[in-house]
């Protein structure tokens, strides 16, 4: 496996909310030198919750990059410091008013490894229970509920077009029974 490049300059050329863009120059294998723009994303946790009748509660929630509202798992960003395990309970009950009494790992990904080293964490938990946290107070979230079975038709169909979705729907569908 070849060696990997060597970092020769980073530049901060934007710094936001959530994430930071820099400018850097690497040296490859050979010498030559390449410009790499990459957004530094502090990571995210995604959740698949499912309820004791084993349906999965989705959010609908206005994406402005797409420019209209996606049926998604409830997600969110990782705060300074903060462990995905915390992320997890906290955002459940931000989004779906529920906090998990159990919560497996079901691994993780990288959204787009091209450009941005946001890593997404992602969870099953279940045995929800009522409890709430106020949000964001810019979200505008509404929950849904579905079964297995309709859960992977709006994958099939693309009425689920969200990556981590789209891949929280098959990992958990791939889960062994219980």
């Amino acid at each position: 496996m070849p060696p990997l490049p060597r970092l020769l300059s980073s530049r901060t050329v934007y710094t936001g909310r959530l994430f930071s863009v820099t400018l850097d120059e690497i040296e490859m294998e050979g010498g030559l030198v390449a410009r790499r723009e990459n957004i530094a994303h502090p990571g995210a946790v995604a959740m698949v919750p499912v309820d004791d009748q084993g349906r999965l509660l989705l959010v609908t929630q206005y994406r402005h990059a797409a420019g209209k509202r996606l049926l998604e798992l409830p997600a969110g960003t990782l705060e300074a410091g903060e462990e995905p395990l915390a992320a997890v309970e906290r955002e459940l009950q931000e989004e779906i008013g529920r906090r998990p009494r159990q919560i497996q790992p079901l691994g993780g990904f990288y959204v787009a490894p091209g450009y941005t080293s946001e890593y997404v964490h992602l969870f099953l938990c279940t045995g929800l229970e009522e409890s709430s946290l106020d949000g964001d107070e810019d979200e505008d979230i509404e929950v849904h509920t579905l079964t297995a079975d309709k859960a992977l038709a709006a994958v099939e169909s693309g009425d689920i077009c969200d990556a981590k979705t789209i891949v929280g729907v098959l990992r958990w569908l791939r889960l062994p029974p219980p």
